[in-house]
């Protein structure tokens, strides 16, 4: 079937994409690569579509379906998608993406390579042909501008060529295999496509779950997505999937998406509502009482699953703090020790067991923590860790809000300043990093946690690359205290540079010490019940800095490629490197990892990695100039590429 046919089925909603397919997730070098094949006449691969009966369909999108039969996209969406958004100049109706991927995509007249549109290098370059416009105008009217550029200095027959090249990649045939029959339910499809897709991501069993539930009730999605919303403009980022475990724990007891399968729809409408009232109860009491406020400081998401069934169980009424605290004590705990890190369901449904009988839950859940760690204070060999890792930069920072940490600047506490409100706490290494590299220091000791602590924006940037030796004393004496409360060892001796591994050895025993006193006495119910009311922090509009890195597994991923960088004895890249406005100093998003000289300073632009971030962070890094890819095999390619000249 040719191209231009099925896009043209896609409006006409006889083609269409199942509920199961995740969005659009391509980015620019798969595209470009995609139409640089298509030019030149290279094979890109078939398509399979399910063919099955319009009524009961489970296709995305609201718009009604043609009549009769319809075909839902297995195997290349992405590749249509790509197209549609190209030759059509805007994206599908079930698009759910970023659409900047496939938007002003130019092709050179005398190179012949795809680009991404780039002003200073395009502007007033007429070699440079908008793909789209081409697309849309036809190849005629496009010649028709070429001949009437007097100083083309190729030949134009050659050019001529070219543009009717890209012009009938419309009417390239692409070759569709069918799912047909009876027998093809929804499960033996979705088995399919994971058999079409090994290579790619797999459909997981919510996917397949929130199918069967979209298929009875359409607005599913839509309705779990408003909450998502919800959270985001709050600050906090959760995923769909994420969600829907709270909701099937809700609704069925059970960790496992296979559950929702007894679940009716209006069962699992309430579950909506019951998850978001628990998920909202959580933000606003874990940011009150343990002051992580917004979403980089937000560990355990999957503990979640298991808090939103313990409330609902309890009608969220809990019996007094103490109660509350001890939730929170465990809550900690599970992001401490990554409790939900490996076997998610086999570890839910343990935890879920331990509070079906309401009565001792608590005490059950802590006491399988305990079988599983054995000890669960912390030493300061915990703080021996480097980067902002998911695990204890969240507990550095609930430290800073709960333990009265002064900022150095003004000596009122740092708890005082909640992110999105009055100010932004940033994080500051003690000692600098380029007196560190100065002095040989590799970069896991110079990115140590125990080089970490939190400061607000004016104070930071004030402080800058100052030697701790001079500037701690200078703070030291304007607000006695102000030091200490950072768990600073007040030994000068060790605010020498020399010292540096002795001063990390005496912050981490600091470190320990504080962090046990807090978490004991939330389990102990020590600390007083709070008097002043709870913000509605769930429910807030905060303009925070999106992105970062949200999990292990994400984390892994970005220390491996910034290790991998760095063995070729090119820069180091900056790990959560926050973006900020050049003029207002605003932090605009936060980059898992980034390089903001370039890879080549001065010579190259400013380069990010973005693991699984929104369409907004994106727009951001693009807008600042900045190249960005979306995984470390084509952040790879690039430097290979581009700036060691090697053919990967």
């Amino acid at each position: 079937m040719k191209i231009q046919t099925i896009l043209d089925q896609i409006d006409l909603r006889s083609m269409a994409l199942p509920e199961f397919q995740r969005g659009y997730v391509w980015n620019r070098n798969q595209v470009k690569g995609l139409m640089d094949s298509l030019y030149r006449r290279h094979p890109v691969g078939s398509l399979l579509v399910w063919v099955t009966q319009t009524d009961n369909a489970p296709a995305r999108g609201t718009e009604a379906l043609a009549p009769g039969v319809v075909k839902l996209i297995l195997d290349g969406q992405q590749r249509i998608t790509s197209l549609y958004g190209i030759i059509k100049g805007k994206p599908p109706k079930f698009f759910d993406g970023n659409s900047s991927s496939f938007t002003g995509l130019y092709f050179h007249l005398d190179d012949e390579i795809f680009e991404f549109y780039a002003p200073m290098k395009m502007g007033d370059n007429p070699m440079w042909i908008n793909v789209t416009e081409l697309m849309k105008i036809g190849a005629g009217e496009a010649i028709k501008k070429i001949i009437s550029i007097t100083d083309l200095k190729g030949n134009i027959t050659d050019y001529i060529n070219r543009l009717n090249a890209i012009d009938s990649i419309k009417m390239i045939d692409l070759h569709i295999e069918e799912v047909v029959g009876e027998d093809k339910t929804v499960d033996v499809v979705v088995d399919i496509f994971n058999r079409v897709n090994s290579g790619g991501t797999k459909l997981s069993k919510g996917d397949l779950s929130l199918a069967k539930i979209c298929a009875g009730w359409p607005e599913a999605r839509d309705e779990m997505k408003k909450r998502l919303n919800k959270w985001k403009e709050a600050g906090f980022y959760f995923k769909l999937e994420l969600f829907l475990r709270c909701i099937t724990t809700i609704t069925a007891g059970e960790a496992f998406f296979s559950a929702l399968k007894n679940v009716d729809t209006p069962t699992f409408q309430k579950g909506i509502e019951q998850a978001e009232k628990s998920i909202d109860y959580l933000l606003n009491v874990i940011s009150a009482r343990l002051g992580l406020d917004h979403d980089r400081v937000l560990g355990s998401r999957y503990s979640f699953s298991l808090l939103v069934r313990y409330l609902a169980q309890k009608n969220w009424k809990l019996t007094d703090y103490r109660e509350q605290d001890k939730l929170l004590f465990w809550y900690i705990h599970t992001f401490l020790w990554g409790r939900y890190a490996g076997s998610l369901e086999s570890y839910l449904n343990q935890d879920l067991a331990a509070i079906e009988e309401i009565e001792g839950g608590l005490d059950r859940l802590i006491g399988l923590l305990r079988q599983s760690r054995g000890d669960l204070r912390l030493n300061e060999g915990d703080f021996k860790g480097w980067s902002r890792g998911a695990r204890f930069y969240p507990l550095l920072y609930m430290m800073t809000r709960v333990c009265h940490t002064k900022d150095w600047e003004s000596g009122i506490d740092l708890s005082a300043y909640m992110l999105g409100k009055t100010s932004s706490l940033q994080v500051h290494h003690i000692f600098p990093k380029a007196l560190l590299y100065n002095h040989g220091y590799q970069k896991a000791e110079v990115n140590a946690i125990a080089n970490f602590t939190f400061l607000t924006q004016d104070t930071n940037l004030k402080v800058s690359n100052k030697n701790p030796e001079d500037y701690l004393e200078k703070y030291a004496a304007m607000h006695p205290g102000a030091v200490e409360s950072h768990w600073i060892p007040m030994d000068r001796n060790l605010w020498k540079v020399e010292n540096y591994h002795e001063f990390l050895a005496a912050r981490r025993v600091l470190l320990a010490n504080a962090a046990n006193d807090f978490i004991e006495s939330l389990y102990a119910g020590n600390i007083p019940e709070m008097t002043a009311p709870m913000e509605d922090i769930a429910h807030r509009k905060v303009k925070l800095a999106a992105g970062g890195i949200s999990s292990p597994e994400e984390e892994k991923l970005i220390l491996d490629c910034a290790e991998w960088v760095e063995n070729l004895n090119l820069p180091s890249g900056e790990l959560s490197y926050e973006l900020c406005d050049p003029e207002t100093g605003e932090p605009l998003a936060v980059l898992d990892l980034a390089w903001p000289d370039g890879l080549q300073p001065g010579l190259s632009p400013p380069v990010a990695l973005l693991i699984d971030e929104s369409r907004e962070v994106e727009d951001i890094v693009n807008k600042n100039g900045y190249l960005f890819f979306t995984s470390p095999y084509d952040l790879k390619h690039y430097v290979n590429r581009e700036i060691l000249g090697m053919v990967d």
